[in-house]
């Protein structure tokens, strides 16, 4: 079957995070949004259907989850990342941000810390902030040609005694980066041997771009596994993000009893009646449909590339190894932070994240959402350009 990314959707009336809070969040409404991570492309029938058949059975009292959602992802992950996962480490979670929380508020005590590498997306700072818990930085370093690597000589210097937990993007966001099994197994000897214990955010696990291979964490080493929480989610690839239906995979008995008897005292282990039934769809029913998606995101990518080179040569995409994410280095037009903001939200109505949300090495950058029609994207490029001059 051909699937259809041409097509444009009309998001009106669906209560769309990416269009109904522009007021609040850029001072207008009148924008094309291209910033919050989903895509604007119709979420396929074959999930759709399902949830509608279990609707036609109308009664939505509690219900038991279903033994085929846990071997449904095993299948998954093994067939995707040639890992494999058992069914006593996996548990469902209300949401990845959320399970970032609760692994904070289950690990890490009032007095210790939390490492992060920015830029990386800005929740990662915010949620251990608002929980009282302090943010040690471990920034990545930018190569010449643009890509990152981590600073393994910083995080030395930095992580203490206090030290308890790190946050790793992978892929990573913003900027695409597809870590490699070298670097994954550095930084668990690292932290193994520190007793840091690394949650590994691989929601974007499934959207590996040109070439490119998801590597999970816990996979790399058995010092990978021992100190790893994983959280995934199908939510990313197939567009299903309201439909909240993360998972956490912890290898580690000890870490696991922990973090899932907490989650299971407060009752954040049940997932609501129609997070399985997508998530079985999405996963049985949805790899044709996830490889049109990726290459049409491809695509995409080239547009962005060879749009800026030839009329916006001043911005630089950075091409990403996953995801539907594209890093753009602004740095070369030569503005500061509230005039490059104002480029894009006054000048050329567009809806970007701002790289400076994403911590030190963002300043200069916007992200964009190149999950779209393409012509939507030709649209937004042409009015950047039309104020670029």
């Amino acid at each position: 079957m051909k699937y259809d990314f041409d097509k444009v959707i009309d998001r009106s009336g669906s209560g769309d995070l990416k269009h109904c809070v522009l007021q609040e969040r850029y001072g207008r409404a009148d924008l094309l949004p291209l910033w919050v991570a989903d895509m604007d492309f119709e979420t396929p029938a074959f999930i759709t259907d399902a949830l509608r058949q279990r609707l036609n059975h109308s009664l939505f009292g509690y219900t038991v989850v279903p033994i085929e959602l846990w071997t449904t992802i095993i299948q998954w992950i093994q067939d995707h990342h040639q890992w494999t996962v058992k069914r006593e480490w996996l548990t469902y979670i209300p949401g990845i941000v959320k399970g970032i929380g609760m692994a904070i508020n289950v690990f890490v005590k009032e007095d210790e810390k939390v490492i992060i590498q920015p830029p990386v997306y800005h929740p990662f700072r915010l949620t251990p902030e608002g929980n009282g818990r302090k943010v040690v930085f471990n920034p990545l370093k930018q190569r010449a040609d643009g890509g990152y690597d981590m600073d393994f000589e910083q995080l030395a210097e930095v992580a203490d005694e206090k030290c308890r937990l790190l946050i790793l993007s992978n892929p990573h966001n913003p900027a695409g980066i597809c870590w490699k099994a070298e670097t994954l197994r550095k930084l668990a000897h690292f932290c193994h041997e520190r007793s840091i214990i690394v949650i590994s955010d691989e929601i974007h696990s499934d959207m590996a771009l040109f070439g490119n291979k998801h590597i999970p964490f816990a996979s790399v080493s058995d010092e990978a596994a021992q100190c790893s929480i994983t959280f995934g989610a199908p939510s990313k690839t197939f567009n299903i993000a309201g439909i909240v239906s993360s998972y956490a995979i912890v290898p580690n008995p000890t870490l696991r009893r922990q973090f899932y008897t907490w989650l299971e005292a407060n009752e954040l282990n049940d997932p609501p009646l129609f997070a399985p039934i997508a998530t079985i769809a999405a996963y049985q029913q949805g790899e044709e449909w996830r490889r049109q998606m990726l290459a049409y995101i491809e695509d995409n990518i080239r547009f962005v590339e060879e749009y800026c080179h030839e009329h916006l040569p001043k911005i630089k995409p950075l091409r990403p190894e996953a995801s539907f994410l594209v890093w753009l280095d602004c740095r070369e037009l030569g503005l500061e932070h509230d005039q490059l903001v104002d480029l894009f939200v006054n000048r050329a109505r567009l809806a970007l994240n701002d790289g400076a949300m994403f911590g030190p090495g963002g300043s200069g950058f916007m992200r964009m959402n190149v999950g779209t029609p393409r012509s939507i994207l030709k649209e937004a490029l042409l009015k950047l350009k039309s104020v670029s001059g």
